[in-house]
Formats: C-alpha cells, sequence, structure tokens
C-alpha cells in the first residue's frame, strides 16, 4: 500500500510568514503593556510598605538595585617549577595550598588544569608515536 504525501503549500526552505512575527505582539509585550500604567503606583506601594517594615518589600527593592556581590579572589603568584614534571608541579600546588599561600580554591583550579594539560600532553605523545608507527611500517 503506497501513501503519497499531498504537496503542501510552501516549497522546502520557503517560510510561510518571511516577515516574521510583528515587534510587540508576544505575550510578555502584552503583559507589559497592560501593567504600564499602573507601575508607578506599586512602585510607591512598594516603597511604603518597605519603609513601614515589610522586610519582603524592601528586599525585593534592595535586590534590584543593588545586585549581590559576587566573591572575587585575590591572583596569587605562585613558583611552579620549570620543566618539571605534571606531578611536580601539582605537588607544587598542594605544598602552596597546605602553607597558606593559595587558597584551596585556587588550588583546585589550578590541579584542574594541570590534569587537564595532562590529558592534551598524552594525546600529543600517542600521536607522536603512531606517526612513528605508521611511517616505520609504510609500504614503499
Amino acid at each position: 500500500m503506497t501513501t503519497s504525501k499531498k504537496p503542501g503549500r510552501w516549497k522546502p526552505g520557503q517560510s510561510g510568514n518571511p516577515n516574521g512575527k510583528k515587534p510587540g505582539s508576544g505575550e510578555l509585550q502584552r503583559l507589559r503593556a497592560s501593567i504600564a500604567a499602573d507601575v508607578p503606583e506599586i512602585l510607591a506601594g512598594l516603597v511604603a510598605a518597605a519603609k513601614g517594615g515589610d522586610a519582603q518589600a524592601a528586599k525585593l527593592i534592595l535586590e534590584r538595585i543593588f545586585p549581590a556581590v559576587k566573591p572575587v579572589e585575590q591572583t596569587q603568584e605562585l613558583d611552579l617549577p620549570e620543566g618539571g614534571t605534571l606531578t611536580a608541579q601539582g605537588r607544587a600546588v598542594l605544598s602552596a595550598v597546605a602553607l597558606g599561600d593559595l587558597a584551596p580554591g585556587q588550588g583546585a583550579q589550578l590541579l584542574a588544569a594541570i590534569g587537564s594539560l595532562a590529558r592534551v600532553t598524552e594525546i600529543d605523545e600517542l600521536t607522536q608515536r603512531i606517526d612513528k608507527l605508521e611511517a616505520a611500517n609504510a609500504k614503499p
């Protein structure tokens, strides 16, 4: 039994609405437009409630005006052994954390970076070994 698909009105790649949706016609835009006139009253009521001791109103206002401060760790210079093994570099990071010269979060990030570098180095070494094997076993 064969059922053929009826050809549609639009060809593949052709849009049924080439101009797209009209700006301002979405649900969110309609909602904003419907309450736009009431916003000054809402804000005034919210401020009055916050001044009257409503902690939730005060929190809402303050969170919108002053966003939360994100913690920032200070940069710290660290002497890693040049040309040393990745293991030696990892031990140097752990030592710096143990001595308090480096924040534990920074130490964890550095160890993760060293681990990523180890994987990249391993892939490079394997690629070189495969290339050598293929060159040695290549048929003339």
